[in-house]
């Protein structure tokens, strides 16, 4: 993966007194002076919520997709690319996939696939052993054997850039740290939240990285820098659900916190919205592709309905229309979207 942290402007030492008020849905990037480590925090609110409500999950599930989607925001923040990002695990358990991607631009989805009985069952056997409902450190139980990917689709052409890793791992956290370390060889140390804070879904989360030499990094001598590692781990790990999910704690503030003795320096932050990229013009160009007996098979009182899996958004034609479609004719105006 291309880093992204080697940022055009030198950023700025956080100083808390220029706080005005709390931020959200914000990917911020920063360095710790001290070390040379670099990170980004994200903190997902109202863009998060917005995904989730289009949709009627049962916990665990809507948890693994908020995860997988403030997941796919700090590995996307953290490459240069103009295009898409996507995160997806797909495995052989309850919760058959999970997906979530980012534009270079800010937009952000998700959503997952699952068996409503098998994920029963999974849920029953967690109660019996008196697990918290929460997905953290129960990958097996939901996703089972299967695995990670990591794909970039860039603007214009480009080269697609793609990782794949098993499972592994009590959680989706361990699965990419596992990837950082065997793939790209890179010290990664992630923390996460998710939860529900007064009826509607937040994510925070912090990944620190050891760069490279070419990153910029001088080294440091002797068992400095696995000091400086450690330290940074230790302060990391300190974060609570409470801190990354107070929705009145600026993410700066929350860096300061915790790393104030390091020296905290930021970037310009990204922030990011819910966007989906449906439309009746990409529906009805899937539907130019389908054999007639598919067409025939998706027909019902003369009519095919299809629904966007992320947004949930419903798009209805008449059967007339997706022929003309396939004839090259012009579309009367009964074509349409719900």
């Amino acid at each position: 993966m291309s880093d992204n942290t080697g940022q055009k402007d030198e950023g700025a030492v956080f100083d808390p007194e220029n706080l005005k008020e709390a931020d959200e849905d914000v990917i911020q990037s920063f360095q710790l002076e001290s070390s040379g480590l670099r990170g980004r925090a994200v903190r997902l609110g109202a863009a998060l919520d917005g995904v989730l409500s289009a949709h009627d999950y049962p916990y665990p599930v809507a948890h693994l997709v908020a995860e997988t989607i403030t997941l796919a925001a700090m590995l996307s923040s953290m490459l240069k690319y103009e295009g898409i990002f996507t995160l997806q695990a797909k495995g052989d358990g309850p919760v058959g996939m999970l997906v979530a991607d980012m534009t270079s631009k800010g937009a952000i989805r998700g959503c997952a696939s699952y068996d409503e009985e098998r994920l029963q069952n999974a849920r029953e056997q967690l109660a019996a052993l008196k697990t918290p409902e929460g997905s953290s450190n129960h990958l097996a139980q939901y996703l089972g054997k299967g695995y990670i990917a990591f794909t970039v689709d860039q603007e214009g052409g480009k080269d697609r850039y793609q990782g794949i890793i098993d499972l592994r791992g009590a959680s989706l956290v361990d699965c990419v740290q596992h990837y950082f370390t065997q793939s790209e060889q890179i010290a990664t140390g992630i923390k996460m939240s998710v939860g529900l804070r007064d009826g509607k879904w937040r994510a925070g989360g912090i990944m620190l990285q050891k760069m490279p030499e070419e990153g910029g990094h001088t080294p440091r001598p002797g068992n400095m820098e696995e000091d400086d590692w450690r330290r940074a781990m230790i302060l990391m790990d300190s974060c609570t659900d409470d801190e990354f999910l107070d929705e009145g704690l600026h993410s700066n503030a929350l860096l300061f916190r915790l790393f104030h003795e390091e020296g905290v320096r930021v970037y310009k932050p990204l922030f990011v919205r819910k966007e989906c990229r449906c439309s009746t013009e990409k529906v009805e160009n899937i539907l130019a592709t389908l054999p007639a007996d598919d067409i025939e098979y998706l027909t019902d009182d003369g009519r095919i309905s299809m629904r966007c899996e992320f947004c949930s958004r419903d798009f209805i034609f008449d059967l007339d229309t997706v022929y003309r479609k396939l004839r090259g004719e012009p579309l009367p105006d009964t074509a349409g979207s719900s």
